[in-house]
């Protein structure tokens, strides 16, 4: 089973740095020590701290207890024909990057390519599958770093977000729309983690899917690196409000769904 790709602490560190909230000034208005802050970043789990300071980080005291308790991950998604996910190590970090294919046709997408692409080319030899598309979530090099070799080992033609240029690749906008044999993949700008971050809505196979990059993590989200306000807001409205069966794929930890996060995910229960 992949892990989590945040715990409390990071999810604390993420949503201070994003409203831009000291130790101290998050102490004072929680009533707590700055020790206690810290603590807590570490991983110290304190119940009656975390109910204390997830208001003021507008994050969902159940849920992060939920998580500190480790009482909650997304169930097991069940094999879907048409989706497979690979795991990858990037300089000790593990990235996602993902396939998606028409099964009739076996006309076939790579989203990312992760640290290397050697497990998703032997998948599509294996399957027969014709990858025509790869679809970048983002530029990041760790979702991007074996894409020279991906591209000549498929042939396939590559999209980027437009925001985020990548060399020889076609930039696309939100609103752009691909066929994939009888499968439909549209576009959706959920930048915020990074400038560009674009978010694939896959209809056509047994269930919806979203590839979402790093905007959203099972039980977490991609840092606001860029615009912690809009990498939220994207969240919410683009993703969040797919149906709650639509599995969601991100670029780190494992495959979770829309229903799911909107009951676990402290950045956002009780929010949709």
């Amino acid at each position: 089973m992949i892990p989590l790709e945040d715990n409390v602490g990071d999810i604390i560190g993420k949503a201070q740095r994003g409203l831009g909230i000291s130790d101290s000034k998050l102490a004072e208005k929680a009533r707590v020590s700055s020790e206690t802050i810290r603590k807590l970043r570490e991983g110290d789990f304190d119940e009656s701290a975390l109910v204390s300071v997830a208001p003021i980080l507008g994050l969902n005291g159940r849920a992060l207890c939920e998580l500190a308790r480790d009482e909650w991950h997304p169930e097991k998604i069940e094999a879907c024909d048409g989706l497979s996910q690979f795991n990858t190590d990037y300089h000790g970090m593990a990235v996602n990057a993902y396939l998606v294919w028409d099964p009739a046709s076996r006309a076939a997408a790579t989203f990312d390519t992760g640290a290397d692409c050697d497990d998703i080319v032997r998948f599509v030899n294996r399957h027969k599958l014709d990858v025509q598309l790869i679809l970048l979530t983002h530029a990041h090099a760790d979702h991007v770093a074996d894409l020279p070799r991906l591209r000549e080992e498929t042939g396939a033609e590559v999209f980027t977000p437009a925001r985020e240029p990548v060399p020889g690749a076609e930039p696309i906008e939100e609103g752009k729309r691909f066929r994939l044999g009888s499968l439909q993949i549209d576009t959706r700008l959920t930048w915020g983690h990074s400038q560009g971050g674009m978010t694939y809505v896959v209809a056509g196979l047994a269930r919806p899917v979203a590839i979402v990059g790093d905007s959203l993590f099972a039980g977490s989200m991609g840092g606001g690196n860029v615009s912690y306000a809009d990498a939220l807001r994207n969240n919410l409205e683009k993703i969040l409000t797919l149906p709650d069966e639509t599995i969601i794929c991100p670029g780190h930890g494992p495959m979770t769904t829309v229903g799911e996060e909107k009951q676990h995910n402290p950045f956002f229960a009780g929010k949709v």
